[in-house]
């Protein structure tokens, strides 16, 4: 039933738009250009502000970073607490370096070597379930340094202590604290000493508290040989930038928006006045008010649809062609959305101006 009533209510409106296509034209024209308006200049400040965050929100930048010198007794105990933090995404502990070489160059370059202990090293690259025990792995630095023709070799301490490197680990901004490193994975069972402990924080909000919590997890011996340095700075960076740009943005939206409304109301107006006698014509035809309205709104709702998809789909053609950051999919959904709810809402008040006319007087006016 539903159905069947829609349905022609849709053709009658489309005929209607297309019998009138001047004032759809203009309607057309300016949902389009209210699309690409708020695409090309909103638009533009939301993809440069998702850019911009998500280099302020890349792992480097949610980090806290704990040194220890030797003599304050940090352990690798203090991991397993750290990981069971809320908001840690992901931790690991390395102890202090021992220099080492490639097993088969007596003199070559050496290398720090490491034990590692860590919630979960395949964040390193590392499958340390499937490896023998006692392996190590390498920073591709420390391996052009150590001379490695291909990913495996052995390194060796000057006692003459050798390890087997089975594979590199992935390298990090966030690890640069380690230099040209081999690592060996420690099993979590096993404790050492360690001389640093990294954390990255799920987010950069929560650098702060975590670092108040981890502080008090560490349990050195001697607290004066141990600093903690964080990116909070970045967090603070993180919070100033989305509050100016994303203000900034919705400020322009809503004024682009607003606008567009007048507009459309004001064309929309014109053509009910244009229009008075077809309306009239049909109200003494039996139409109901509630259908006059249905009518001029599914009319608006047709025009402001089909400009809203122009619209915004011109604008992240131009936005790509002229290398500028595109906003994302659910960005552009909702200012095409945006659109075609202010274009039907502007529409509501000359729908029900038509929708009021007497259709006797309308039907006397020449």
């Amino acid at each position: 039933m539903k159905r069947r009533f829609v349905l022609p209510v849709l053709r009658e409106a489309l005929a209607s738009s297309l019998a009138q296509p001047v004032t759809s034209l203009l309607t057309l024209v300016m949902v389009v250009a209210m699309c690409a308006g708020i695409v090309l200049t909103t638009g533009r400040t939301v993809g440069a502000e998702q850019s911009v965050l998500a280099t302020v929100d890349s792992a480097g930048t949610r980090s806290i970073l704990v040194r220890a010198e030797a003599q304050a007794g940090l352990s690798s105990d203090a991991l397993e607490r750290i990981s069971r933090l809320s908001g840690v995404q992901w931790a690991a502990a390395f102890s202090d370096a021992t220099d080492v070489g490639n097993s088969r160059i007596a003199e070559g370059r050496k290398v720090a070597l490491r034990s590692a202990w860590s919630s979960d090293f395949a964040e390193l690259g590392i499958d340390a379930a499937r490896s023998p025990s006692g392996s190590a792995w390498g920073s591709e630095e420390a391996l052009a340094a150590l001379g490695f023709a291909e990913e495996t070799g052995s390194v060796s301490t000057g006692s003459g202590a050798g390890v087997d490197v089975v594979g590199t680990f992935a390298w990090s901004e966030y690890l640069s604290f380690l230099g040209p490193s081999v690592l060996v994975p420690m099993p979590p069972s096993s404790t050492g000493s360690v001389g640093y402990v990294i954390v990255i924080a799920e987010g950069p909000e929560l650098v702060r508290p975590l670092t108040r919590s981890i502080g008090s997890l560490l349990a050195p011996t001697d607290p004066q040989g141990v600093t903690v340095t964080t990116s909070a700075r970045y967090a603070d960076l993180r919070a100033v930038l989305e509050g100016t740009l994303g203000g900034f943005g919705r400020d322009l939206v809503g004024l682009i928006a607003g606008a567009g409304a007048v507009l459309v109301g004001a064309t929309q107006y014109g053509l009910v006045l244009m229009r008075r006698k077809d309306f009239g014509r049909r109200r003494a035809l039996g139409a109901t008010r509630g259908l006059i309205v249905l009518l001029v709104v599914c009319q608006v709702l047709l025009v402001a649809t089909v400009g809203a998809l122009l619209g915004t789909a011109g604008a992240a053609v131009l936005l790509v062609a002229g290398g500028d950051p595109l906003p994302g999919v659910d960005f552009l959904a909702a200012t095409g959305t945006l659109a075609i709810v202010v274009s039907v809402l502007a529409a509501l008040v000359p729908a029900q101006r038509a929708a009021s006319r007497d259709p006797l007087h309308e039907l006397r006016v020449p």
